[in-house]
């Protein structure tokens, strides 16, 4: 299936914290689906925080999703259309995905359509097994931006 779009899911979070690492196993399960699918349109990566040289990796596509741990009051999960923000909010070493964006644009004149998915987390402690909540909540996203990658791919295709 050759596709003209290029969908980058990138998920950061710590995984030794508990809930804080459900971005990157929602990409891990998403990386294992497209290739289990053959969907060689479909990248991912994923770290610890968002660094600056992310807004090269992000240059290449057409649309990407930034997926993360919440400590907000959100139902099980949320996603939210990125805008470009020259605000840093440095905290400690890592930006926003918001700055990436912007420096993305400014740098590489590219805009890639761009995404925040939250999941709903509740502990952060230093233990490497999510709780069940937070599990139950990755499982909800993942179906969600499965359905969504093949929706949005599908339209590109057209």
């Amino acid at each position: 299936m050759s596709h003209n779009s290029k969908i980058l899911i990138i998920g950061y979070g710590n995984p030794g914290r508990q809930d804080d690492g459900v971005g990157v196993l929602l990409v891990d399960d998403l990386h294992e689906w497209a290739e289990r699918s053959k969907l060689d349109f479909i990248y991912t990566d994923s770290n610890y925080q968002l660094n600056l040289e992310d807004a090269a990796t992000i240059s290449d596509f057409n649309l990407v999703v930034f997926a993360d741990a919440s400590k907000e009051d959100i139902r099980d999960f949320s996603m939210t259309r990125l805008k470009p923000s020259p605000v840093a909010d440095f905290t400690m070493h890592s930006v926003s995905p918001a700055f990436i964006l912007h420096i993305c644009e400014q740098i590489f004149h590219r805009s890639p359509e761009a995404y925040l998915l939250h999941i709903k987390g509740y502990e952060w402690e230093f233990m490497s097994e999510p709780t069940a909540k937070a599990r139950e909540n990755l499982k909800k996203a993942l179906e969600f931006i499965k359905d969504y990658i093949m929706k949005y791919s599908e339209s590109a295709a057209e």
